[in-house]
């Protein structure tokens, strides 16, 4: 499918059980089991339902990706993909990305032993000097906000996996309509859906 035909219908292109040919908001918190311990493909909404399954697989399709996960809000995605790190790792953090996501790594990460370097993205050799023997990946806004500063996606990716570090993209600003960093190299991919996916 091209790009615009997968905004259309990807994801879940219709509905199996009504036959609708959007998606329906699923507002249940529930679901039918067939017994006792025995769920369906859902049984409750924290853990999953169509709504969420459809968006998740839409944005995998949209950004080339194996799996798409949806959150609250960006700053919960962005949450979760820190937590892969333990205390003692360090990540480095290009120099303009959201505010949001500074103060979290900043006020939250670093009391339970996380380190961070502010790094410019859109310098190569800053990057490879900063690099520490722990340091497991570089985190990244591009077109960054609200600075606009542009980083090679492709350059720095390939950095990176010279050292084994995952790269990590904020995509909000460009969206995958734009840019597709998986790619270009990038290990993973976050967004604030309230932007411009929205």
């Amino acid at each position: 499918m091209k790009f615009n035909t997968k905004l259309i219908h990807g994801g879940i292109s219709k509905d199996a059980t009504t036959g609708a040919v959007s998606v329906p908001i699923y507002q249940t918190s529930t679901f039918e089991q067939n017994g006792v311990g025995q769920p369906k493909e859902y049984e409750y909404s924290r853990s999953g339902n169509p709504t969420r399954h459809a968006l998740e697989t839409l944005i995998a399709e949209l950004e080339g990706g194996s799996h798409g996960f949806a959150f609250s809000s960006g700053l919960a995605g962005i949450h979760a993909i820190i937590s892969m790190f333990g205390p003692e790792d360090h990540i480095l953090l290009g120099d303009d990305v959201y505010g949001g996501s500074f103060r979290l790594l900043d006020k939250v990460f670093v009391a339970n032993g996380l380190s961070y370097t502010i790094v410019n993205a859109s310098d190569l050799s800053t990057i490879e000097a900063a690099i520490q023997p722990n340091t497991k990946a570089l985190f990244l806004e591009t077109p960054s906000n609200p600075l606009l500063k542009i980083t090679d996606i492709e350059a720095a990716a390939k950095l990176a996996k010279k050292h084994q570090l995952l790269t990590i993209v904020d995509n909000t600003f460009a969206t995958p309509y734009f840019q597709r960093p998986l790619a270009l190299g990038a290990d993973i991919v976050v967004h604030s859906g309230t932007k411009y996916l929205g």
